[in-house]
């Protein structure tokens, strides 16, 4: 496993995004979402140090000879939110998306907001859970929208969030704009968890590191990468710089492009422990999906 080469970061990026998450963490309430980000020279040294990678990801996942063991497909398979996000998706779509995900017993369905209120229902009892995008796919709606869009999810029966960021804001800088925006959402969504869609692939390597840093300190539980609608997807090198620097307690799903069994163990393997995918069925039965996501 390769991991991720900081020689490019400013010296001072990190120092300055941790100090403000720190400043942040400080001021807010303790919330079962939220965990106190590691010092500077921690987070630095997690990805600029093969071993102090391979321990922030943690021993279950790497063998003590640095090797990555292979999962079952059943381990696999409680992983994957099972995901429907096109726009022209039907009801008969979203019934077969939920029988899949009760057979493979997927972890959870991912879909839009006008399908949480049926999903709750067909997955009744099942302990698959019902997640919802919001702000999907840009993220350029406001703090507001995007909170009364999660609390209309959470009024319907879904489980988790899975929240764009502001990528207009994280690319111009303004990273208190990103953390009200995140905070907002995961405020509305009362206890849920909360991931925080980064879009990776459009951004450098400086606002992956701040994205996921504010993402922590708003208290969101995952950091994901992609929506699987701007082109890109997960890599692996962009997951092991998410969990360097999200640390072993916080969430990192690999989304966008997971389209085989091969692809999600070396998702999990570089560290996410979260998958977005819509080639489940494929990926736990050895085939291989088509599509963006």
């Amino acid at each position: 496993m390769s991991t991720p080469d900081a020689s490019n970061l400013p010296a001072d990026l990190v120092a300055r995004i941790v100090q403000r998450v720190q400043e942040e963490l400080a001021r807010a309430n303790a919330g079962a979402q939220q965990t106190a980000v590691p010092p500077l020279a921690e987070v630095r040294g997690t990805w600029q140090d093969e071993t102090a990678l391979k321990l922030t990801m943690g021993a279950d996942r790497i063998g003590t000879d640095g090797s990555t063991g292979t999962l079952s497909n059943a381990s696999i398979a409680k992983m994957i939110d099972h995901t429907l996000l096109k726009a022209d998706a039907t009801r008969a779509e979203l019934v077969k998306l939920c029988e899949e995900a009760r057979t493979h017993r997927f972890a959870s369905v991912c879909i839009n907001t006008t399908w949480v209120p049926l999903a709750v229902e067909l997955l009744r009892g099942s302990g698959v859970m019902t997640i919802c995008v919001v702000g999907f796919p840009l993220g350029a709606a406001t703090s507001r929208a995007k909170a009364g869009e999660t609390r209309e999810a959470i009024q319907n029966g879904a489980a988790e969030i899975d929240m764009v960021v502001n990528l207009g804001l994280l690319k111009g800088g303004d990273h208190d704009g990103v953390y009200e925006d995140i905070r907002a959402v995961v405020e509305a969504a009362q206890g849920r968890p909360v991931k925080v869609i980064l879009e990776t692939h459009l951004l450098t390597r400086e606002q992956k590191v701040a994205a996921c840093a504010l993402s922590k300190a708003a208290g969101a539980a995952f950091v994901k990468t992609s929506t699987g609608f701007s082109g890109g997807g997960a890599t692996a090198e962009d997951i092991a710089l998410m969990r360097a620097v999200v640390g072993p307690n916080m969430g990192v799903k690999a989304s966008g492009g997971v389209r085989t069994a091969d692809d999600a163990q070396k998702m999990v393997a570089a560290g996410a422990n979260r998958l977005g995918a819509s080639a489940s069925v494929a990926i736990v039965t050895g085939g291989k999906g088509t599509g963006s996501y």
